[in-house]
């Protein structure tokens, strides 16, 4: 059964902070503030969902992800995970980045309603990335929410 867990203790929401950060090769981890939703499936960790660089004044929050098995991306899990920034926090966009490589996580993004810019060398010399928008009519019309 796959279930969330918003940790309410700093040390859990480090913890899986650090957890995404491992998993996404972001060696030097999240500078807080964040918050981090957690996806079990059983007792075992299976995903982490991670949102800072929160700007109240425009509206925006950025969030990250990091799994190790395609079940977390339940319709229940999509539906808080997105709940949560335009819902709770009233945001009226969500911002993600990844890899030009990531072919698969594109597809998925893509398919959710992101809008997507690509941006040359972002990641450094030698890899570009593409940073990814939502905005909170996408999510109402985009079939998920």
């Amino acid at each position: 059964m796959i279930r969330t867990l918003w940790p309410t203790e700093p040390d859990v929401n480090g913890a899986l902070a650090q957890w995404c950060a491992s998993r996404i090769g972001l060696q030097r981890g999240f500078e807080p503030p964040y918050v981090t939703m957690g996806v079990f499936d059983g007792e075992n960790l299976i995903a982490v969902v991670l949102y800072n660089n929160y700007q109240p004044e425009a509206g925006v929050v950025e969030f990250h992800g990091a799994s190790v098995s395609p079940r977390w991306l339940a319709r229940h899990v999509l539906r808080e995970m997105f709940a949560y920034p335009f819902e709770q926090l009233g945001c009226q966009m969500v911002v993600t980045r990844n890899s030009a490589k990531n072919r698969r996580l594109h597809r998925m993004l893509k398919s959710y309603g992101f809008a997507d810019y690509y941006i040359p060398r972002l990641r450094g010399r030698d890899e570009d990335e593409i940073v990814w928008t939502l905005t909170a009519e996408g999510w109402r019309e985009n079939g998920f929410s």
